[in-house]
């Protein structure tokens, strides 16, 4: 895999250099010790994705917002989560979506999940990104496209995911050569599957490939013996004081 020269350019996206990025957590209901967990003072968090139903739901949900507003407390960045269903939901539909978020959870930003990455979509994608900051003029927005995107949507969003899937794929994979006109903070992965002993070799594909927003994680997208695909993202991974101390100043039990 090559290893790209980078030069960086303008203010950084996140301003912490290496980090996480979480894509979304189980409900706090369901998982109430991985939201105390990524309030600690100390984690290296970039930014938490606030993923209720799919989006910000269809009313408030209490629980959400009290463990949206212990990681603002902390000085953590929340994301509402907005499915772009790869450019099929319309434009009012994402833009409701956002306004939901703002109302009622006072995210500082927005994740477009399953964000498109053509050429032809990147018009629609851009002005959604420009409202967006409209009604939101500090928002942080990730692009969640889970591939190397066209090159033009780094213009229009502080941070775009080029990786997203499993850990025997992420290995081998390589940096498409115009990442290398941004800096890595622009730049987020997320693999699922990477087993502990192989968690310093991914965290150093991540350095190669220029990303400084990451999410890697041992559970799987497949559950044992039963059809199926299941949420690798829902559960901290197993390791997760290891990744913490690897990638911040460490957070123990």
């Amino acid at each position: 895999m090559p290893y790209l020269t980078r030069t960086r350019q303008g203010p950084t996206a996140t301003g912490l250099g290496t980090g996480l990025g979480v894509p979304g957590v189980a409900h706090p209901l369901l998982a109430p010790d991985e939201w105390n967990r990524l309030s600690r003072p100390g984690t290296p968090l970039h930014w938490v994705v606030l993923n209720v139903a799919d989006g910000p739901g269809v009313q408030p949900d209490p629980h959400c917002l009290e463990a949206a507003g212990r990681l603002r407390n902390a000085g953590v960045r929340v994301l509402g989560h907005i499915d772009t269903a790869y450019g099929l939901r319309g434009f009012g539909e994402i833009i409701s979506d956002a306004h939901r978020h703002l109302d009622w959870y006072q995210v500082d930003g927005f994740f477009l999940d399953r964000c498109p990455s053509g050429r032809e979509d990147l018009p629609e994608v851009r002005r959604t990104v420009a409202t967006l900051r409209v009604i939101h003029e500090d928002a942080h927005v990730v692009l969640g496209h889970g591939t190397h995107p066209y090159p033009g949507y780094a213009e229009h969003a502080d941070q775009l995911v080029t990786y997203s899937g499993p850990w025997s794929d992420y290995r081998w994979s390589q940096a498409a050569e115009w990442t290398a006109d941004h800096p890595p903070e622009r730049f987020c992965h997320f693999v699922h599957g990477v087993p502990r002993p192989h968690l310093e070799e991914a965290l150093r594909i991540a350095r190669w490939h220029g990303a400084d927003t990451i999410w890697f994680t041992d559970h799987s997208d497949r559950v044992s013996g039963r059809a199926g695909p299941a949420d690798p993202w829902g559960p901290l991974p197993g390791y997760w004081d290891d990744i913490v101390s690897r990638v911040g100043t460490g957070v123990s039990e």
